[in-house]
């Protein structure tokens, strides 16, 4: 028997060891809530594209993780766009400060793009919009490093 939350019990169905995604008429949630990056080049700029919600549960180290990677092989100039980031939570505003500090230590710079309403709001009641430069899209932050896109 497995236990729910409210303390329900319900029998285990046969396709209780398939994975989440295998299973017929589920949708993981972590496909359509999870977090998602994408990275490119643009001369020397890297530009890194947040999809979904950077928090605890579904962002979790992944920013953090693919910063020192990108850090470890030379790169000084990065961009974050948030444009398709729908949610942050106060794990996601530590990746974004984790991710800022790794940067400045390499000697790079790390430009935000593409900032919402919303996750601009949760910027500055963090004060994380006095330590970024915060560009209203790509474009804008690698004209800021001397690159075109």
């Amino acid at each position: 028997m497995q236990h729910w939350a409210g303390g329900q019990t319900c029998a285990p169905s046969k396709q209780e060891n398939v994975p989440l995604r295998a299973r017929k008429g589920v949708v993981a949630a972590s496909a359509v809530m999870g977090f998602q990056l994408q990275q490119r080049q643009v001369g020397r700029v890297t530009v890194i594209e947040a999809v979904g919600r950077l928090t605890s549960v579904d962002g979790h180290t992944r920013l953090r993780d693919l910063i020192h990677v990108v850090t470890g092989y030379g790169a000084k100039k990065l961009v974050l766009n948030l444009a398709r980031v729908e949610f942050i939570d106060s794990s996601g505003i530590g990746e974004l400060a984790r991710s800022y500090s790794i940067v400045r230590q390499t000697g790079g710079e790390l430009k935000l793009a593409g900032v919402s309403q919303k996750i601009l709001e949760v910027l500055e009641i963090s004060h994380l919009n006095t330590i970024f430069e915060i560009y209203s899209a790509d474009g804008d932050a690698l004209r800021a490093f001397g690159e075109r896109n």
